[in-house]
């Protein structure tokens, strides 16, 4: 039966991946030599470059981040016995965790400022930047300071204006805006004007401020701001590319490469050297969707292998296709860095950003602003219903217990990689009631690896066990000397509720209506942790077939899963009767309808 009871003791059986190139595969009891070796191809037939990843994107300086707070939600708690964590391979203590808040955010008590409420410029702010720190050294810590607009704690921005906010983004002749900020701004940015109107706004004052009434002049002045622009488009570009799906940024970006050729032609050639770039990672972007989109449609065709019970014996299933569960684990990572590698930075924002009153403007480039964020979140799905329909389909309770062990050294293989959110689609897919219920199968399976990898992962304290290893994890890829040792997958809907949870933990505007700019660097603190597990290439051979059972095998419906859950292990009561009839006429019904 399913475990009811975590297992109490050591994680011993659970070996810690190893870099060394000598390292032995684990021998696998489901090895058949039968089976043919698959080609290692790509999946994805040449769609897309695995090997480049195609953001280079800068990397925001995490040292200018500030720590925030955000409300957190526990989840159901389970009343697990403590594991020893020291047995745990990514047990690697750490001071301070991105992940882990207090229960207050300090942004949204509204802060007592020093300095006036004038609207002195920003670029006099800009040149005070020193006397600010000499102040803070002076008066000690916990100093407040304000210029204008814009408010710092320990010479570090809190809060601003919106209009100050984008003044401090435009760079000037002797002034660039910290790539921290940049990043930082651009990415939250959203959540208060969309992302054309701050293009439009930015491109204007940079050009507005060389304005100085006599022509030679403005042109020459232009022509040193120039490559200070250049660069900001190009971190701009860059970091956040899925914005200029937007025709209206390319318009804008096709504007500012028109003006610019008027009074550099370094400039110039550097506007349209990003431009290309630009265009073929959209391009990529482009041919990505349509190669995932056409593997769901595969996925989604309902073959008469699984109308059935008896006929779905007949299908193939992953013994026989892959009887090893280090390569299984593998190629699930494969695929997980595949579609991680394709999620905008922005997209983590955008679920939560101001609709944009112009959203159905159609263009070439208009596209849902979520949807490899949401694709990444059906792959999860799609992987816990692929475990579930495996587990219930065999007809044998024998294959079926194998089948369940299997599924089990796979998960136990993917958390030694570091690829928790495999580990937890596997979990799920276990747990689902169709496959719980099947007590006689369960009765045929050692659980004990099983139940240490649900204490791993389990949600008590707000998946404090998990947090941990995922803690050791990162620091793992930080020290890392191989590629293997540099993966982290973590699991991804809980990364997207603690951002979730810190927007709406924390508020965006302060009482005097500045914007809580601690809590935007709370926000691109966790976005840019993201931004450096997406860029590692995955290490592994590719193992087409199994790559492609994987993202393109039918899997049951909820209620197929029931149905072939009874048919496994017959009904043990009238309610369990009554919904064996019930699905079986609506199945039925359904089948006719088609």
């Amino acid at each position: 039966m399913p475990p009811t009871t975590p297992y109490a003791g050591k994680f011993s059986s659970c070996v810690p991946y190893s870099s060394n190139a000598n390292h032995q595969q684990p021998t696998s009891p489901y090895r058949s030599s039968t089976v043919p070796k698959p080609a290692r191809e790509n999946i994805y037939n040449g769609a897309y470059s695995v090997g480049e990843n195609p953001y280079d994107i800068p990397q925001p300086h995490s040292g200018a981040y500030r720590s925030a707070s955000v409300s957190s939600v526990n989840a159901k708690e389970h009343h697990y016995t403590s594991c020893a964590l020291s047995e745990n391979p990514y047990s690697s203590p750490q001071p301070y965790s991105p992940r882990q808040h207090s229960t207050s955010c300090p942004g949204r008590a509204h802060r007592h400022t020093s300095g006036s409420s004038g609207s002195s410029s920003d670029q006099s702010c800009r040149n005070n930047n020193n006397v600010a720190a000499a102040k803070a050294r002076f008066y000690g810590h916990g100093v407040t300071t304000s210029y204008g607009e814009m408010c710092y704690h320990d010479n570090s921005l809190v809060s601003a204006s919106l209009e100050a906010l984008i003044q401090h983004l435009v760079p000037t002749v002797d002034y660039y805006p910290d790539r921290s900020y940049v990043f930082t701004f651009l990415l939250s940015s959203r959540l208060f004007l969309p992302p054309y109107e701050l293009m439009t706004r930015v491109c204007h004052l940079c050009v507005e401020q060389q304005r100085s009434g006599d022509a030679l002049l403005d042109k020459i002045r232009f022509r040193e701001v120039a490559p200070k622009l250049v660069q900001l488009l190009t971190e701009w570009t860059e970091t956040f590319p899925y914005d200029f799906r937007d025709e209206r940024m390319m318009r804008c970006l096709k504007d500012m490469t028109l003006h610019v050729a008027r009074g550099d032609e370094y400039s110039w050639r550097a506007m349209q050297q990003m431009t290309q770039r630009l265009i073929k990672r959209l391009s990529a972007l482009g041919q990505y969707e349509e190669a995932v989109a056409a593997l769901n449609v595969v996925a989604m065709e309902r073959p008469a292998s699984l109308k059935s019970k008896q006929a779905s014996a007949q299908r193939s299933d992953v013994l026989s296709v892959c009887d090893d569960p280090f390569v299984l684990a593998q190629q699930l990572t494969h695929i997980e860095l595949d579609r991680l590698s394709f999620i905008g930075p922005e997209e983590f924002i955008q679920t939560f950003a101001m609709k944009d009153p112009l959203e159905n403007h159609k263009g070439f480039f208009r596209k849902r602003k979520t949807s490899n964020l949401e694709a990444y979140v059906s792959w999860f799905n799609r992987l816990s219903y692929l475990v579930a329909t495996e587990i219930c389909m065999p007809m044998k309770k024998k294959h079926r217990a194998r089948i369940i062990e299997f599924f089990i050294d796979v998960a136990q293989e993917c958390f030694n990689i570091g690829n928790f959110n495999s580990l937890m689609a596997i979990i799920t897919g276990m747990n689902m009631s169709p496959v719980a219920r099947l007590k006689k199968t369960w009765n045929k399976v050692n659980t004990d690896k099983f139940e240490i990898l649900e204490h791993q992962m389990d949600p008590s304290s707000n998946f404090s066990n998990y947090r941990t290893a995922l803690r050791g994890a990162t620091q793992r890829s930080e020290t890392a000397h191989s590629s293997q040792e540099k993966i982290v997958i973590p699991f991804f809907s809980l990364l997207i509720k603690d951002i979730y949870f810190l927007n709406e933990g924390c508020a965006s505007r302060l009482p005097n209506g500045h914007i809580n700019f601690e809590k935007l660097w709370e926000l691109a603190k966790q976005v840019s942790e993201f931004l450096v597990w997406r860029q590692v290439v995955c290490p592994f051979d590719r193992e087409r077939r199994i790559l492609q059972y994987l993202v393109t095998t039918p899997i049951f419906t909820e209620d197929e899963l029931h149905l072939a859950s009874y048919e496994s292990e017959g009904p043990e009561n009238n309610m369990e009767k009554d919904s064996r009839r019930s699905l079986r006429s609506s199945l039925l019904h359904r089948e006719n309808r088609t």
